[in-house]
Order: structure tokens, then C-alpha cells, then sequence
């Protein structure tokens, strides 16, 4: 049994757990809440023996050390890795919250990430690595990151949360941010997978948004559909808006309080954001320099780093020195998270620069 059996069982064992968390909310039933647990855990572990095997494999083929051979540098390998981190991240505040509804808006996340390396026909081969990779600070250096990047990525599920239970009037600046925010997240799923069924390619996810992303909706060479997808688009945004607060009748059967939630994004955070600052930046200065005689070049990749830093570094400075609590937070917590996006997959899909071999 290699890598790829394991990666297997987590896949499978994720979207099941998903099912199952989802049906727990239905029925509130502690047995069903229990099996949803039993599953994210055969998943997580399935996952981790599979890093560990790839890992193996990695150094046998290289022959570089077990540890400059850190499976974390092509695009497969750190989308996997990010699915773990998350799913660790969700197992702690499970166990110390003694909460499971979480678990409803986490597993979709991973089955996202996941479906999305096998749609895009993401590269699962072991490839040698540059010149440039070959470095003691790759562990360091990428691991931190994607911690810090799953810690963001439970903030912006509880910031959204957050929103939804928070806001009741249709005219208020919260409520039109988490309704444009999720009704953009929805069109442009279903945009990508109409492309996906639709052109049934299997290219390099660069390749794939240059190429096909949007071409059977918003940039079809008929004008007809672009104005429909958009007519369509407009209509979507409307009913969220209109009936968002269906939104808050399913959150209010998580069994959360508003107050929960603030405190786990403002913990994720606090926890992601020093070391995304040690791993993510300082570490990956020292890095550069060794790879490239220079510390900062204003790549896109370093240039979108030190965006998403300012903006949790204002999330922080708001909340501990300005007092602020709440909606206005949550909103930084959710923009910030969308600044990560951009900064992990953003630039390596649609930018050029030193950081190109992360679209591997």
C-alpha cells in the first residue's frame, strides 16, 4: 500500500463525515453526532499515515534526507497538506468547545479542496525538485504557513457564522457584506463546475483558469449567454439577499452562541497570525536570500504575503488596542481569509514570479 490508497480512504472518509455532520444537525441525534467524529478521525488519521508515506517516497527518490524531503512542493501536495491542518484545527475546537455542528461547515471545505484536485487534474506525481527548493527551511517555511492558513480558514468559517447570526435588518452594511460574499463564493462554484462538466479537461489549474475558466457563463463568446449568466448572477445575489435569514434559522440549530464564535475566530487568529509572521515571512525572507541572494523582491507571492499580514495584524490591532468586537471583526476575519486565497492560489493561477513552482 502506497500514498494514494490512504489519500483515498481520507477523501472518501471527509465527504461521508460531511453527510453524516449534516445529518446530525437534522435530527440532533448524540449517536449520529458520534459516528460524524469516529469518521473525521479515521479520515485524519488515514491522512496522516499518507503524508508520512509520500514523505518516504519523497526522500527514497531524491535521496536528499528525510528532512529536506518534506512532501509540501507542487500544488497536490500543499492542498493536501492544508486539508489536514484544517481538519486538525477543526478536531481541537471540536474537543474543546464539545461542539459538533462545526463540523457541517468544516468538511465541505476539505471535500472542496479535495474535489478540486481531481477535477482540475492537479499533478499527483512525485516531481524533483528546483534548485531553489533544496533547503533546510522548506520544512519550516512551508509547514508554517499552511498552519497559519488553515488557523485563517476557521476564522472566516466562524466570521461568516458570526454574520449570519448576528445581522436582521436587510439595509445594514453586515448584512449586505455576508450576503455579497456568500452569493459570489456560490456563483463562481457553479460557474467552474458548468466549465468542469462542460470542456471535460484534465490541464494544469493555471492552464485550466487562463484557458476555460468562465468560458461557458460570463466570457462565452456569445453574447447571449454572457448577458444571461449575468441576468442570472443579479437574480442569485437578490434572493440571498432577500431570504438570507433562512441562513440564521439553520445556524441557530448548530447550538452556537455569538459569543462562541467570536471567541474561536478571534483564537484562530491569534494563533495563526504569529505563525504565519515567524514561518510565513521572517523564515521565508531567510529562505530567499539563500535562493536568491536577496530577502524581499516584491514577487506577487511575498507583495500578497505582506497584504493578508497588514490585514490580521489590523484585525488584531482593532480588537486588542481599538476595543473593537463583532461585526466589524468578523468582516476583516472574512476579508482576510479572502486575501489568503488570492495570496495561495491567486497568484500561482493567474500571476507570474519566483513562486511560479507552487502551480505545479
Amino acid at each position: 500500500m502506497d500514498s494514494s490508497f490512504f489519500f483515498g480512504i481520507s477523501t472518501m472518509a471527509y465527504i461521508l463525515a460531511m453527510i453524516v455532520y449534516i445529518t446530525y444537525i437534522a435530527f440532533r441525534k448524540q449517536q449520529i453526532g458520534i459516528t460524524a467524529t469516529i469518521i473525521t478521525i479515521v479520515g485524519f488519521i488515514s491522512q496522516t499515515l499518507a503524508i508520512i508515506l509520500r514523505w518516504k517516497e519523497f526522500a527514497d527518490l531524491s535521496g536528499m534526507g528525510f528532512m529536506k524531503s518534506a512532501p509540501l512542493t507542487n500544488l497536490y501536495e500543499s492542498l493536501v497538506f492544508f486539508v489536514w491542518c484544517l481538519i486538525l484545527g477543526y478536531l481541537i475546537i471540536e474537543f474543546k468547545f464539545k461542539n459538533r455542528s462545526f463540523g457541517a461547515f468544516i468538511t465541505p471545505i476539505a471535500g472542496l479542496v479535495l474535489a478540486f484536485i481531481d477535477l482540475t487534474g492537479v499533478s499527483k506525481e512525485i516531481q524533483p525538485l528546483v534548485p531553489a527548493l533544496k533547503s533546510n527551511w522548506l520544512l519550516a517555511h512551508v509547514t508554517m504557513s499552511f498552519i497559519a492558513y488553515a488557523g485563517f480558514a476557521l476564522s472566516f468559517s466562524t466570521g461568516i457564522m458570526y454574520l449570519i447570526m448576528t445581522t436582521e435588518k436587510r439595509k445594514e452594511a453586515s448584512y449586505i457584506f455576508w450576503t455579497l460574499t456568500f452569493g459570489i463564493f456560490v456563483i463562481t462554484l457553479v460557474s467552474m463546475g458548468i466549465d468542469f462538466f462542460t470542456f471535460k479537461v484534465k490541464v494544469r489549474p493555471e492552464v485550466f483558469v487562463k484557458s476555460y475558466l468562465f468560458k461557458t457563463s460570463f466570457l462565452s463568446p456569445s453574447a447571449f449567454i454572457k448577458t444571461l449568466s449575468w441576468i442570472i448572477s443579479l437574480i442569485t445575489l437578490f434572493f440571498i439577499w432577500r431570504y438570507g435569514s433562512v441562513m440564521k434559522k439553520v445556524i441557530a440549530k448548530f447550538n452556537v452562541t455569538s459569543d462562541m464564535l467570536d471567541e474561536i475566530t478571534y483564537k484562530s487568529i491569534a494563533v495563526g497570525f504569529p505563525i504565519f509572521t515567524l514561518g510565513g515571512l521572517i523564515f521565508g525572507a531567510i529562505w530567499a536570500d539563500q535562493a536568491w541572494g536577496v530577502y524581499w523582491s516584491w514577487d506577487p507571492k511575498e507583495t500578497w504575503s505582506l497584504i493578508t499580514w497588514f490585514i490580521y495584524a489590523f484585525y488584531l490591532h482593532s480588537r486588542m488596542i481599538k476595543g473593537w468586537r463583532g461585526r466589524k471583526v468578523a468582516i476583516v476575519a472574512v476579508i482576510g481569509f479572502m486575501a489568503v486565497i488570492f495570496t495561495y492560489l491567486g497568484v500561482n493561477l493567474l500571476l507570474s514570479g519566483l513562486h511560479a513552482y507552487g502551480s505545479q
